[in-house]
């Protein structure tokens, strides 16, 4: 049965402009001057440098407005926020057409310029005697190396679509021989199958002293054991001194296991790090300042001011005029509400930051990641009146310039853990302490986690061995057995 009610509800919905403070506040610093620079782009009436006297024609401006439309209003449309935050503000169907012709222009601009890591490869073919089908498949084959170096697979597959896709025809034979060839370019072990083929390529293009021979030995017969570093297992098998197996370990430890990573011409795209704010300690004080990169100098357009005065002098007002007016307005609103989000955007980055920099005032002061006290995003939320997804925001993608480097600000935040005192203490000095207790370990006899948890016990962290094995890992150290060494 159908029927109809009214209910009523209250609901909350954000402002275009909150929306675009949102947006504004989780942008670093090269990211905003972007969209700062896309902005004046967009909207004339919004110009950079040193801010004038508006308020002698903003009332003009609404008077003129007013007086002519009879009190409009514009109003903000339901907006959907996903999408408003989301990176693409233009879905990409509303980007494309079909209607090119010959005289289209395609302008792109190359991010980088020079020779690829595959181009290099293929280069360097040319300096080979080959015939046609063995070019095809050395041509091939570089094109299956993988921007580490390797070629991850088989030579069945490979000849597979040697046949289907280049219809080349050959055999799993005809593959390696060509595959020895490929493997014998710069730099050293590319075009290796895996890590043990790709170590043993470099140390065949070494002078074979006695250090390498046995390197190449140990890596042909026992490169299981030399992985997991069972060192006495070596010792035995290969009937060989610590000595000698020391220089041995030396000769691989010099190799490179990645060799297309240590190519220079690679093209790719280096992101250098603009810290936001910078914190120095001056006469024993902490001292915070934000970047002066987020705070440009803008203005509303004084030509637009001057159109406006020029039709509220007009004795007649076409509808034409009337249609600028509204266009100016418009753009007038814009410049006016992106100024104050920008206004907005510098409060909130400094309220957070500083109130950060004083709940860990003890770790700025001394640098040492011990005295970091545990902080999660609430706790600053609740210090600044703040949300705390405005805190998140300004915490996930922002950087600080310390006396002790430039660091992530979302790292200064850390969970809590009770010590035996019943004290509250970040799991960031613990993992401190447990990175701390590894490093001075004797190498020779690493310490297991079972080990640690009691060490960390004895220094009054109450740990699990569980809770050690995740912190290790997060801190990226291999277990004790991968530690060991002669």
């Amino acid at each position: 049965m159908l029927k109809q009610q009214l209910q009523f509800k209250l609901s909350q919905k954000l402002s275009p402009q909150q929306i675009q403070l949102m947006k504004l506040i989780q942008l670093p610093t090269q990211a905003f001057e972007q969209r700062l620079k896309q902005e004046i782009e967009e909207n004339p009436a919004l110009e950079s440098g040193k801010e004038e006297d508006m308020s002698a024609y903003e009332d003009d401006v609404n008077d003129t407005f007013e007086d002519d439309y009879d009190n409009e209003k514009i109003e903000a449309e339901d907006i959907n926020v996903d999408e408003y935050l989301s990176d693409d503000e233009i879905p990409d169907y509303r980007l494309q057409a079909n209607n090119y012709s010959a005289d289209d222009e395609e302008k792109t601009v190359p991010y980088a310029a020079g020779t690829s890591f595959h181009q290099h490869l293929v280069n360097q073919l040319n300096t080979y005697s080959l015939n046609d089908n063995q070019r095809d498949i050395a041509e091939f084959l570089v094109g299956s190396v993988d921007e580490t170096g390797y070629i991850r697979r088989s030579i069945e597959d490979i000849t597979d679509d040697l046949a289907f896709t280049q219809n080349v025809f050959t055999d799993e034979g005809a593959i390696e021989e060509v595959l020895r060839i490929v493997q014998q370019l710069d730099p050293a072990g590319v075009a290796a199958r895996n890590l043990k083929e790709c170590l043993l390529i470099q140390l065949k293009r070494k002078t074979p002293i006695p250090g390498v021979k046995l390197a190449m030995d140990i890596l042909e017969r026992s490169f299981d054991q030399f992985t997991k570093k069972h060192y006495k297992k070596l010792l035995q098998r290969h009937h060989i001194s610590e000595d000698e197996l020391k220089d041995a370990v030396h000769e691989i430890e010099k190799l490179n296991p990645k060799p297309g990573s240590s190519y220079s011409g690679n093209n790719r795209i280096v992101e250098h790090v603009v810290p936001d704010f910078t914190i120095r300690i001056t006469d024993g004080e902490l001292e915070l300042s934000l970047n002066g990169r987020n705070a440009p100098q803008l203005h509303v357009s004084k030509e637009y001011s001057n159109m406006l005065q020029g039709y509220k002098d007009s004795r007649e007002k076409s509808r034409s005029q009337k249609d600028a007016v509204q266009f100016i307005k418009q753009k007038l609103d814009a410049a006016k509400w992106f100024i104050d989000a920008i206004k907005q955007r510098q409060e909130t980055l400094f309220v957070t930051m500083n109130a950060i920099m004083h709940y860990q005032s003890e770790y700025f002061m001394t640098g040492d990641e011990r005295k970091l006290k545990p902080m999660i995003l609430k706790d600053i939320a609740d210090s600044i009146g703040m949300d705390v997804s405005t805190v998140s925001r300004v915490a996930n993608s922002k950087y600080v310039d310390t006396p002790y480097g430039t660091k992530l600000i979302k790292d200064f935040f850390s969970e809590s853990m009770k010590n035996e005192q019943g004290e509250d203490v970040s799991t960031r000095e613990i993992k401190k302490i447990l990175e701390n207790i590894i490093e001075e370990e004797d190498k020779k006899t690493p310490l297991t986690d079972d080990k640690l948890a009691i060490l960390l016990k004895e220094k009054g962290y109450p740990i699990a061995r569980r809770t050690i094995a995740k912190y290790r890992e997060q801190l990226d150290i291999p277990v004790a057995r991968l530690r060991k060494q002669i």
